[in-house]
């Protein structure tokens, strides 16, 4: 299954970084000197070095686990036309689309994302599509009809034409290429589907403003006393390929599970389960892939090429799932807002290749059906034994080995079934069928209609009651970030991970922009990875109890301590201000040889860092705003989600998922905006970095007052860390005098002004003490 005429699906390529081995080898040598010059001159000074010390020793621990993640890069490269010459034996794949609110997502957005999807290079009768939708509109179902309608259309014309980028939106914002426009019949053809697709848009448009109110009367009558939080499953087959055409357009079906308020339903870990038990009663794919509603499949060819990686290992533990990058279409020039992640992923995410691979991203990801269903292997259970069970395809010897079976028999009893699975007969068996390896070899049914009821029936909100969905099997609860903590379940299996990186990309979603959006998704992300290092599932925990390789549990802390990082990062900024006022220092003097240690520090890790975005083919300008947006995370974003997780332990609130803001194209016509500029509300998020600042600029006053009168305290050290620390909060200094959205709110000043009020007078205290 793993060749075609012994020929690889593909090959992985390990890629060398001899420079960035030994520019990281240079840095680490240049901290442990520093850490031993403040170690041993501790003594002489007072409780500002030992503060220093613990911050730098905290840098020294992060900086150990960046080099652990890129020290083995690997690529791989898939050969799709293999797999093609045996198109007959391609598995099923359910995709699924995720959508919460139509307001932040706007209809339109899904519906490109679904067009992308039924339009890609893959036998029709083997795809199914179902579409998520957490906000149960009326306008999302109503759209998903019309574009259904658009696809009968743009499918056929994308395959005629080899379309290259399958979404409308983007592929119309462009005209054709030069050699397409000599053909008459393409332009005839190309300007009918333009204008077909400017209808669809109008359409959802107008249904949005009118609230569908006189549209499609009979298809929104369940709709029509529809409470968004309180209502039951919502189960509708928008098209079904009932001839089971290779050359037709794939399932839609729309899906809005069961919500009462009362009743926990876990946010987007909940409606990907509800997602994997309904197309399990439904089509049943052994494989599925995951995407946001504004993640379009930006190349026709991705399943194909996901295809490979999953099928193209002799064991299955070797690609557990597939991710593709996160990539943005139209994202703003040198990413002024710091959150398109290039250099996150490409080199510092993309070096865990060599470990066991990548996180699981939430979005562009394959999954196996049959590890998601499966329950974990039990820890102490030897290589040879597990390798063995992997092989044989048992979901017998899954659960015999987790204690799970009374007695050692060939078949499972319908009462445990019922404890992993719940209590649907037709889920229990698509999953045993999964879980053995008998899985469908298409997903077209004889009427999927006719699963519909039984579909609604495991979208109920009190159906995982008592059963292992969101602990043991399916996406994992305990975490905002349920697509990390997944990722890890699976990881902590012992199954690796593989990179799905394409030119062109596989898929391109939209990148938040502006102040508030971008700050509110690190704080959601910072919030949930915390909450992953404090639960059982912990990946310190998964080293000792379960499979998760050691290197791999030092990527994952990578990741998950964002919100501790605020503290470090926090006090390292203000230090230089209290030493400015306090009349003191942390910093070696410049004519102390010591002193050049400091300095080797700050131009040696600026200039590996630039050479990162460099090789990533990045600007200097994009360099810049990234570092400047990493400190003011680390100061604002992740130091409220430490708060929150903080506040959630003490059991005095609880953690709240936020959607972020999806645009369809980021930038604007509108003259008198500028779509890279920072902007502000009145979020608590803001109101630490302006305190931040607010005291690096008074304590850059005292210090160039007393420049006057030369007296032993601060010096150059201290004065270049303040004015670093004021640059790189630079959007704030011009929020400062901004207006509208440009500028800081009064609410906002006045609450950082007291907190810098309070840090200046505590500076000042010590120093008259």
């Amino acid at each position: 299954m793993a060749t075609h005429h012994n020929l690889p699906l593909q090959e992985r390529i390990s890629l060398k970084n001899t420079f960035q081995r030994v520019s990281s080898l240079l840095i680490l040598a240049l901290l442990l000197s520093l850490l031993l010059y403040r170690l041993t001159s501790l003594h002489s000074h007072g409780s500002i070095w030992l503060i220093a010390f613990l911050c730098e020793s905290w840098f020294t621990f992060i900086w150990v686990l960046y080099m652990n993640a890129k020290w083995n890069p690997v690529k791989y490269k898939t050969y799709p036309e293999l797999l093609l010459k045996r198109s007959d034996d391609l598995p099923a794949v359910d995709m699924f689309v995720t959508t919460a609110d139509p307001k932040l997502e706007p209809p339109i957005i899904t519906a490109n994302t679904v067009l992308s999807l039924l339009a890609v290079e893959y036998p029709a009768h083997k795809l199914a599509c179902y579409v998520s939708d957490d906000g149960s509109s009326p306008m999302t179902f109503y759209s998903l009809v019309e574009a259904s309608k658009f696809a009968k259309l743009w499918v056929p014309f994308c395959k005629k034409y080899n379309v290259r980028v399958r979404a409308p939106f983007v592929y119309f914002s462009s005209e054709p290429q030069a050699p397409q426009t000599l053909l008459q019949e393409f332009m005839d053809t190309w300007r009918y589907m333009k204008n077909k697709y400017e209808e669809l848009s109008q359409r959802i448009d107008d249904a949005a403003k009118d609230y569908i109110s006189h549209r499609m009367d009979d298809e929104l009558a369940d709709f029509s006393n529809i409470e968004r939080g309180n209502h039951p499953s919502l189960i509708k087959v928008i098209w079904e390929n009932k001839e089971g055409l290779e050359g037709g357009i794939p399932h839609l079906v729309y899906v809005a599970r069961e919500k009462r308020p009362k009743l926990p339903h876990h946010y987007k870990a909940g409606a990907m389960n509800v997602l994997a038990r309904v197309s399990g009663v439904m089509t049943n794919a052994p494989f599925m892939l995951n995407v946001d509603c504004d993640m379009f499949a930006n190349h026709p060819e991705v399943i194909l090429h996901g295809m490979c990686l999953l099928l193209g290992f002799d064991n299955e533990v070797s690609s557990g799932f597939v991710q593709a990058p996160q990539q943005f279409y139209g994202a703003l020039k040198d990413d002024p807002f710091g959150n398109q992640l290039v250099v996150l992923q490409e080199i510092t995410v993309g070096g865990t290749g060599g470990l066991q691979g990548p996180f699981y991203g939430g979005t562009g990801c394959f999954h196996r059906r049959k590890i998601i269903c499966s329950t974990p292997r039990p820890a102490g259970v030897s290589k040879h034994v597990q390798s063995s069970i992997w092989r044989k395809n048992s979901s017998f010897l899954y659960l015999v080995l987790n204690g799970m079976f009374a007695s050692a028999t060939d078949e499972l009893s319908y009462n445990e079934l019922q404890r992993i699975y719940g209590d649907s007969r037709e889920l229990i068996e698509s999953a045993s069928h999964i879980t053995s390896g008998k899985f469908r070899e298409s997903s077209c049914v004889d009427d999927l209609s006719s699963s519909v009821e039984a579909a609604k029936r495991v979208a109920s909100c009190t159906y995982e009651f008592n059963t292992c969905w969101g602990n043991k099997i399916g996406w994992a609860y305990g975490s905002m970030t349920e697509d990390v903590l997944t990722g890890l379940r699976i990881h902590s299996m012992g199954s690796k991970s593989v990179c799905l990186k394409l030119d062109p990309p596989a898929f391109l979603g939209s990148a938040a922009t502006g102040g508030p959006a971008s700050l509110t998704q690190n704080k959601r992300w910072s919030t949930g990875l915390l909450e992953i290092l404090l639960t059982r599932r912990s990946p310190i925990l998964a080293t000792f109890t379960k499979q998760l390789e050691f290197r791999m549990c030092l990527a994952y802390l990578l990741v998950i301590v964002w919100a501790l990082r605020s503290i470090g990062e926090l006090c390292y900024a203000l230090l230089p201000a209290y030493c400015l006022i306090a009349n003191t220092s942390f910093m070696p003097k410049a004519s102390e040889p010591v002193f050049v240690i400091p300095l080797a520090l700050f131009l040696i890790c600026n200039m590996h860092s630039l050479m990162e975005y460099v090789q990533c083919g990045l600007s200097v300008r994009a360099y810049w705003n990234n570092q400047r947006m990493n400190r003011i995370f680390a100061m604002t974003a992740w130091l409220l989600g430490l708060l929150a997780v903080l506040l959630k332990t003490l059991g005095l609130s609880e953690t709240v998922f936020e959607v972020t803001r999806k645009d369809q194209q980021s930038d604007t016509n509108d003259t008198d905006k500028d779509p890279g500029r920072f902007t502000f509300d009145n979020s608590p998020l803001f109101v630490s970095g302006t305190a931040v600042l607010l005291a690096n600029l008074a304590a850059l006053t005292v210090g160039l007052l007393r420049l006057r009168r030369p007296v032993v305290g601060p010096g150059l050290g201290e004065f270049v860390c303040s004015v670093w620390v004021v640059l790189s909060l630079w959007p704030f200094a011009r929020g400062r005098v901004g207006r509208g959205s440009y500028g800081i709110p009064w609410p906002v000043i006045r609450k950082a002004a007291v907190l810098a009020s309070l840090f200046v007078q505590f500076s000042v205290l010590e120093r008259v003490h």
